[in-house]
């Protein structure tokens, strides 16, 4: 059974949110060095679709060694979308604005993602 028109509707929606809060905060202040997070967002999936089955959920502790190796690569890039902001923040690159635009992006990409793979869950196991 296929996702609902709304839940589709609805994720698009945090998607266009949360990337349309990636560039405001590289355009609001005229610095594009917080772009580096979107190298993060395209590396972000790549050691799931390398390594990672297709069986089991990335919250699910199932998998052999390759599984637990790309969720483990996956955590880190994760990580490190949160602290480019921070450590260019620190080295004054970008303002603290910029830098909490950044984290709100973040946030709302992650909440994306979260409610994708629990809808997918959840319709996986349905039956009707």
């Amino acid at each position: 059974m296929a996702m609902k028109l709304e839940v589709v509707a609805g994720l698009a929606f945090l998607f266009s949110v949360g990337f349309l809060l990636q560039i405001l905060g590289c355009a609001l202040y005229n610095n594009w060095w917080p772009m580096l997070t979107g190298l993060m967002y395209i590396m972000l999936p790549m050691p799931c679709l390398f390594f990672g089955s297709g069986d089991s959920g990335i919250f699910s502790s199932d998998g052999g060694d390759w599984e637990d190796a790309a969720k483990f690569l996956t955590g880190f890039s994760s990580v490190g979308s949160i602290a480019i902001p921070a450590i260019l923040r620190h080295a004054d690159l970008i303002t603290a604005g910029a830098m909490w635009i950044e984290f709100i992006a973040f946030f709302v990409l992650l909440a994306t993602v979260v409610i994708f793979q629990r809808v997918s869950q959840e319709d996986n196991y349905s039956y009707y």
